[in-house]
């Protein structure tokens, strides 16, 4: 669902927060292949991702909102609560670009409450990349891999990034949410929201001071090629329906840079259908 997380009430929809996680494994799979074929040069380092600078110490410590405001204003300022909960699905379409690659392809991403996701990424040079979750069942295949199931935390953490309404935040998914710093992130000042999930992981939202809107997310996931840790930038917000979106995406995982621009947007058009297993995916299921 937008609001990333990620679906409304999150900044991009759930998928796209396992979205780099799913290329990043494919890409880094396929550049060692692709480096080999004289047509294809040699890709560029990926630049860095955003980090998160503090500010030089102050004479006096500043008081920090509490984390519970600043989401409350970013909900606001996206449309507000109202308008997130009045929406069960969401459908985007775009492009994606790997950067230092020369690879480009398109993606697109269906979400639906309460925790459906399924997305398709076409990327020339190495073909299709597919992920998604039933409310069950975890999985993703991509021509490097085949088909493959999340287990176990993977699974888990899956499941957690599915939530339709995650970006709402409620306490009841976390441990502890606090506001931890004021700090400049991707080139704008921010507040960093610490987000304690119940599994004890911890993720990090960064939310523009200004103007409430979240700037982007770091966090680790388990992935079959082990924990990843990837930092997602969203920024160009535009009106999609009655709902603000991102409309860019910057993420970084592995070294590899995806920037992902939204085309369309469209809430409550998905047919329930799109979530269904695919066969070969059936086939692993026991």
């Amino acid at each position: 669902m937008f609001a990333l997380g990620s679906r409304l009430g999150r900044a991009v929809p759930p998928s796209t927060w396992t979205l780099p996680l799913a290329l990043a494994t494919s890409v880094a799979l396929a550049l060692p292949v692709l480096a080999q074929t004289p047509a294809t040069p040699p890709p560029k380092a990926a630049p860095p991702p955003p980090t998160a600078q503090p500010r030089p110490p102050a004479t006096k410590p500043e008081a920090l909102p509490e984390a519970r405001t600043i989401i409350d204003k970013h909900i606001a300022a996206v449309g507000g609560r109202k308008a997130i909960l009045a929406h069960s699905s969401t459908h985007a379409t775009g492009t994606v670009t790997i950067a230092g690659s020369g690879l480009t392809g398109t993606f697109e991403i269906y979400s639906a409450k309460p925790n459906l996701s399924t997305m398709k990424v076409t990327l020339g040079g190495i073909g299709e990349v597919f992920e998604g979750f039933d409310g069950q069942v975890a999985w993703n295949k991509s021509p490097m891999t085949g088909p493959m199931l999340s287990q176990g935390k993977e699974l888990e953490q899956k499941r957690f990034d599915a939530d339709f309404y995650a970006d709402l935040h409620d306490i009841s998914r976390y441990t502890s949410i606090k506001t931890i710093d004021r700090t400049t992130f991707d080139g704008r000042s921010c507040y960093k929201v610490s987000l304690v999930r119940k599994d004890g992981g911890e993720d990090f939202d960064f939310y523009e001071v200004e103007s409430g809107l979240k700037a982007g997310t770091l966090a680790t996931r388990e992935t079959s090629m082990g924990a990843i840790t990837a930092t997602q930038a969203v920024s160009d917000y535009k009106k999609f329906g009655d709902v603000l979106q991102p409309s860019v995406v910057k993420q970084t995982a592995m070294g590899v840079q995806q920037v992902l621009t939204f085309t369309l947007i469209e809430y409550d058009k998905v047919d329930p259908a799109v979530f269904a297993l695919p066969a070969d995916i059936k086939a692993l299921v026991k």
